[in-house]
């Protein structure tokens, strides 16, 4: 059977579930394994790219191209 075949297979299943420990089961495994996969792909920043890094902030700030903290938050509750 193909990944295709097992997808939606496995789709039928879970649309067919009743028992809601079984779904919060199958979601709680989701989260963690995208997590893992996520944290798996990460790589660490070369001492480089890091001073690159730095190097933007400072010039972003001088340019006044930032925004304060409490700003920003103020932003996001809007988003809503």
């Amino acid at each position: 059977m193909n990944i295709d075949s097992r997808k939606i297979l496995l789709a039928k299943e879970v649309l067919n579930l009743e028992d809601e420990k079984i779904i919060q089961i199958f979601e709680k495994l989701l989260k963690e394994v995208k997590l893992s996969n996520y944290e798996s792909s990460l790589k660490p920043m070369s001492l480089e790219q890091y001073k690159s890094e730095i190097h933007l902030a400072i010039q972003d700030e001088k340019a006044g191209r930032m925004i304060k903290a409490t700003d920003l938050k103020k932003q996001i509750r809007g988003w809503n």
